[in-house]
This record gives structure tokens, sequence and C-alpha cells, in this order.
């Protein structure tokens, strides 16, 4: 066996059919020319998070029972791949697997294999939206959770008895919309969960599934219409504004952007946390310099320079967006955004 430099190169080497995926914006795939080049620093991380890369890893055998790697590593200020990284983590996983990743470990090779500062644990909800969305991919069945979901979102349970509802068995649904009629039945209970309070916390649950997922246009017209909706309320949740957003972020159509323009043009509804989700899920819709202006501008006027700089730092290193919001720094028309960016620079300098 040739000597293996990067993770790519274990994986083939091992016979393993594998997929990489980003986790710490929403989940989606990165391609596999991307991801080498990625990690032979050649080209920055594409969906970098607090300068940190977050990635799961999942390979498999011939039987399709996937093993997982969740991992994060480090970014340089160009959001490049440090190679002794990677390098640190292959130590790992060759002292705990030796060169046969297809293989149960014990108890003491897991533990060593996740003693090391690479690996992480994603919150739970994620957790869940990616085991859905793995299995989907390599079409392993469904959690004992789906059928009972399919049934709740068909309104045979009634409204009111979400408690019953396994989170598995949303996010499977989620990650099957075009299987049984799954986006038609979270279609219609959608207003049925939007117009009762009691019933935020499967909406909430739900629209935190579909963040990760493609949503289908007639679907992201239905979260659309109760996203606008809801702005157009003499007092608007602000909180529920915020997972419309996230929630319409893997939509194929322009809602996403619609909604977005619709907020950025109302102060009352520009709210850090709406800010946050804009940042986080749609941060692709920031790609000119007319939208970004417009957003940093909602955000300098939360007087919050720590969140401010925060955003700024994080979607300046993101590679699509790093040349519309560098130009800001130095051309602007707003004096709140002028003092928020200057206060930015100066913070800046101060720390180094």
């Amino acid at each position: 066996m040739s000597a293996i430099h990067n993770l790519s190169q274990l994986l083939e080497q091992s016979q393993c059919q594998y997929k990489i995926f980003d986790l710490g914006r929403r989940i989606q795939p990165i391609e596999t020319k991307d991801f080498k080049q990625v990690e032979n620093a050649q080209k920055p991380y594409p969906y970098p998070l607090q300068r940190h890369a977050h990635l799961a890893i999942a390979y498999w055998a011939e039987q399709n029972q996937p093993w997982i790697w969740f991992l994060k590593f480090p970014l340089d200020e160009r959001g490049l791949l440090n190679q002794s990284d990677i390098g640190n983590f292959l130590k790992y996983v060759s002292e705990s697997m030796g060169a046969h990743l297809h293989q149960d470990l014990t108890e003491e090779q897991q533990q060593h294999l996740s003693n090391n500062p690479y690996t992480f644990k994603p919150n739970d909800d994620k957790m869940a939206v990616f085991h859905s969305v793995i299995r989907s991919h390599l079409q392993l069945p469904t959690s004992q959770y789906y059928e009972h979901a399919q049934h709740y979102f068909s309104g045979d349970l009634g409204w009111g008895n979400w408690q019953t509802v396994g989170l598995q068995g949303i996010t499977d649904m989620c990650s099957r919309l075009s299987d049984q009629q799954n986006s038609l039945a979270i279609r219609k209970a959608l207003p049925h969960l939007a117009k009762d309070q009691t019933r935020y916390p499967a909406l909430y649950v739900l629209l935190g599934a579909l963040e990760h997922v493609a949503i289908p246009d007639k679907l992201s017209d239905h979260i659309f219409n109760l996203a606008k909706q809801e702005c157009e309320k003499s007092h608007p949740d602000l909180f529920l504004i915020s997972a419309y957003v996230r929630a319409l972020s893997g939509a194929k159509n322009n809602t996403a952007m619609t909604l977005i323009e619709i907020i950025l043009a109302n102060t009352q509804l520009s709210h850090a946390e709406v800010l946050i989700a804009i940042a986080g899920r749609c941060w692709s819709l920031l790609n000119t310099e007319a939208r970004a202006g417009k957003f940093l501008l909602r955000l300098a006027q939360t007087q919050n320079q720590q969140l401010f700089n925060q955003l700024f730092a994080d979607l300046v290193m993101i590679p699509d967006l790093r040349f519309t919001f560098l130009p800001l720094l130095n051309h602007t028309p707003s004096p709140e955004l002028t003092h928020a960016l200057l206060e930015l620079q100066q913070q800046t300098k101060s720390t180094k």
C-alpha cells in the first residue's frame, strides 16, 4: 500500500465508497473532486463556519451500512486546511483501525479514535437530519418513527398530538419529500401548525428539518406565504420568521430572496435573530454589493458590535462572498455602517 497523505486516499485504498458533507451551515454534499482539492490546500473550504470546516464523512462497503466520521478542522486566514491537521487525524485512524476501515471496532478502538481534537458531535437535531439524509441516499430503510410521522402530518392523529411524533420520523419525511406524497402532506399540514401557538413546537421541528434539504417549488411557496403573512402582522413573531428564513434556504425558486428583501426593507423585521438566520443559512443570496450592504446596514442598526464583527468575519471567509464584502470596508454610503466597519477594523488591529 502506498503512502497515504489525505483522507480520500485512505478511503479509496480501503476500497470504500464515500460521500462528504458540510455540517457547519446547511447539511450539503461536497463533490469528491472539490474535496480532494480542499484537503490538498489547493482551494479554500467552500462553507466555513467560525473559521472551521465541519465535515461528515460517510463511507461504506458492499452492505451499504455506513460508518460516519464527524470532523472539525481549523482553517487559516485564506480558508485553507492545514496539512498537518489532516496528517495528525490520519495517525489517529491508523493507530485505532489499521489499514482496514470497513470493520467493527472494539470499545477500546472506538474510544481511542474518538479521543482526538478533530472529532465533534453535532447537535441532536442536525444529527437526526444527517442520518435521514444518508440513509435516503443509500436507499436504506427509514426509522421506526417514519410511519407514525406520516400519520400525524396527514392529520389522522389530531394536530394537537405532536408530542407523540419522533424527531427521526420528521427528518425521515423531509429527506424523502418525493416519496409517498410526503411533500404534499407537509404542505397541507403547515397552515394547521402555524395557526395555533400550541402547535409551534411541531412547526419549529419541521422547519428545522426542511432547512437542510432541497424543497420543491410548491412547498417553498407555501412556506413563503406563511412567512409573508407573519411579516405583515403588527407584532410579528421574529423567531418564527427566522425559522421560515432558514427553512427556505433549500428552495429552488426565488422565494428566499424575496423574503430576505422584504425583511431588509423593514427595520422592525431585521432583528438580530433573523439576520443570524440569513447569514447562517441563506448566505449565498448576499452575493451582490447592494444586498450585502443592506444586510450589513441592518446588522449595524442592531447596535450589537460584537455580533456585527462576528458575522462579518464569518461571511468574508466564504469564498463566494469574499470579494463582495471586502470592498465594503472602504466604500459605504451609510454613516451607521461606516461607524460599525471602523469599529470592526480598530478591534481587529487591537487583537493583532
